[in-house]
C-alpha cells in the first residue's frame, strides 16, 4: 500500500497514478521473478552438484550436466541483466545503457509522437483506412434500424433541449434583432414591395381585402350615421343657419352610404377602377420612382429604430423556443416523427444508394484528412509533452507492472535455452575430442 500511496501521488502537473489493478499485476510480476529466479537456482544447485559427482567419479554424465546447468547460469544472468537494464540499473551499478526507460524517456516520447504522426496521422493511411471500412454503407444499414433511427432522434432531440436551454434568451435576441436589422439595413425594400404589390393586383388578390373593406365601412356607417351628420355640422360655418347643416350633413351622410354601398355591391365600380389603377401606378412607382423609394427607405428604418419592432423579435424568439422545446420533448410530436421518417429513409438510401454511399465516405475522408493534416502537430505534440510530463521512475514502474511478467518468461526461457546451448556444445565437444 505505501507503494501505492507514493506512486498516486505522483509528481504534480503530470505522472501516473497506481489503481488496484495496477497493484495486482506488480504482485503478478514479483510472482514470476521468484519463479525466474528459481530457474537460476536451479541451475546453479545441478551445476554445483554436478560438479561434485564429476570430482567423485561419478562419470561422464555428470560433466554433460555441469556443462548444460553451467550453460544455464550463464543465459539466465545475462537475460536478468537485460530486463533489469530496461527499467533500471544492475545492482545499482551505473553501467552505460542501463536503466533504459527512466533515462531515455523523454526520447522515447518524442519517437512514439513521430511514429504516430508518420504511420497513423497521414493522409494517405487515414484515406486507405476509411475507404476500406465503408463509413457510408455501414452507416446506412445502421441508420436504417427503426431501434437506431429512435436512439437517435432521441439523442438529437436531447441536445436541442439542452442547446436551447442553456442559451440566454437577451443573447439570441441581441444577435437576431442585429442580424434582422443589418439585412434589413442592407437591403431596398421598396422594389421588393412594388413587385409584390404588382403581382397580387395582377391576380386580384387584393380585391378580398378591398371587399372586406367596403363592408366593414357600410356597417360601420350604419352604425354610426348620427357622428357622420354631426362632424359635417359641425364643420360647417358659423353663418350658416342650423337647419341648412343639418340638410347638407343628412345628404353628405346618405351620399356617403350610398357609394359605399355600390362599391360592396358592385364589383365593376369606377370607384374599385380607380383604385386598381392607384395601387398599380404605386406598384410601379416603388420599383421605380426614386422618391417614392426613399421614403420607404425612411419609412423602414423608422420602423427598425422603434422598441415594438424589438419587443417583436424578444416575443418571437421566445414562442419559437418554447414551441421547439415542447415538440423535442414529445415523442409524438411532428418534429420528432419527421425526424425519424428522414433518417430512416436518409439510411435506407445510404445502405442501397452507391453514389450516396461514395459522397459521404468522400466527405468523412476530406473531414479526416483535413483534421490530421491541420493538427498532426499538435497531436504529436500531445504525445510527447504528455510522455515529458510523466515521472521517469513512476513510468517504469507503471509500464513494469504492465508487461514485466511477460519479461521474466525471457528470464525463464534464457535458462532452458543456455542449458540446452550447453549441453549440445559440450556433446559436439566430445563427439569431436574422441
Amino acid at each position: 500500500m505505501d507503494v501505492v500511496a507514493k506512486t498516486a501521488a505522483g509528481r504534480p502537473g503530470g505522472g501516473f497514478s497506481y489503481s488496484p489493478a495496477d497493484e495486482e499485476r506488480r504482485r503478478g510480476v514479483r510472482r514470476m521473478k521468484l519463479v525466474a529466479t528459481g530457474f537460476l537456482a536451479v541451475a546453479t544447485l545441478a551445476y554445483g552438484l554436478a560438479k561434485w559427482a564429476e570430482v567423485a567419479g561419478a562419470g561422464a554424465w555428470a560433466g554433460y550436466v555441469a556443462a548444460a546447468a553451467e550453460a544455464g547460469m550463464v543465459g539466465a544472468l545475462a537475460d536478468w541483466f537485460a530486463v533489469t537494464a530496461l527499467f533500471k540499473r544492475p545492482l545499482g551499478l551505473p553501467i552505460p545503457h542501463t536503466a533504459i526507460i527512466p533515462t531515455k524517456k523523454d526520447v522515447l516520447g518524442r519517437s512514439l509522437g513521430d511514429f504516430v504522426g508518420e504511420n497513423f496521422l497521414s493522409e494517405q493511411v487515414v484515406r486507405t483506412r476509411l475507404r476500406a471500412v465503408g463509413i457510408g454503407s455501414r452507416l446506412g444499414g445502421w441508420l436504417a434500424d427503426p431501434e437506431h433511427a429512435d436512439r437517435v432522434t432521441e439523442q438529437a432531440a436531447a441536445a436541442l433541449r439542452g442547446a436551447l436551454r442553456v442559451l440566454r434568451d437577451s443573447d439570441v435576441q441581441a444577435v437576431v434583432g442585429e442580424a434582422v436589422t443589418r439585412r434589413a439595413d442592407a437591403m431596398d425594400v421598396a422594389p421588393g414591395l412594388g413587385r409584390m404589390l404588382e403581382r397580387v393586383v395582377g391576380e386580384g388578390g387584393h380585391r378580398r381585402v378591398v371587399d372586406l373593406v367596403c363592408v366593414r365601412a357600410h356597417d360601420w356607417l350604419v352604425l354610426h350615421g348620427d357622428s357622420v351628420m354631426d362632424a359635417v355640422q359641425n364643420g360647417a360655418p358659423g353663418w350658416t343657419p342650423r337647419f341648412v347643416d343639418r340638410r347638407v350633413g343628412e345628404r353628405v351622410y346618405k351620399e356617403l352610404l350610398r357609394f359605399v354601398g355600390e362599391m360592396r355591391d358592385m364589383p365593376d365600380h369606377p370607384a374599385r377602377g380607380a383604385l386598381d389603377r392607384f395601387l398599380s401606378d404605386f406598384a410601379r412607382e416603388l420599383q421605380s420612382d426614386p422618391d417614392t423609394r426613399e421614403r420607404v427607405e425612411r419609412l423602414k428604418r423608422d420602423l427598425l429604430a422603434r422598441g415594438e419592432v424589438q419587443d417583436l423579435i424578444e416575443s418571437t424568439w421566445n414562442a419559437v423556443r418554447s414551441m421547439v422545446v415542447a415538440a423535442a420533448a414529445d415523442e409524438r410530436s411532428e418534429l420528432r416523427l419527421r425526424t425519424r421518417a428522414s433518417l430512416l429513409s436518409l439510411g435506407a438510401r445510404m445502405a442501397s444508394d452507391r453514389r450516396l454511399q461514395a459522397k459521404v465516405d468522400g466527405w468523412l475522408e476530406d473531414a479526416a484528412t483535413y483534421v490530421v493534416t491541420t493538427y498532426r502537430d499538435e497531436i504529436t505534440a500531445l504525445i510527447t509533452e504528455t510522455v515529458a510530463s510523466w515521472d521517469a521512475e513512476q513510468t517504469s514502474r507503471k509500464i513494469e507492472a504492465h508487461v514485466g511478467r511477460d519479461l521474466q518468461f525471457i528470464r525463464i526461457n534464457g535458462t532452458v535455452v543456455g542449458a540446452l546451448a550447453g549441453l549440445l556444445i559440450y556433446t559436439v565437444s566430445r563427439v569431436a575430442g574422441g
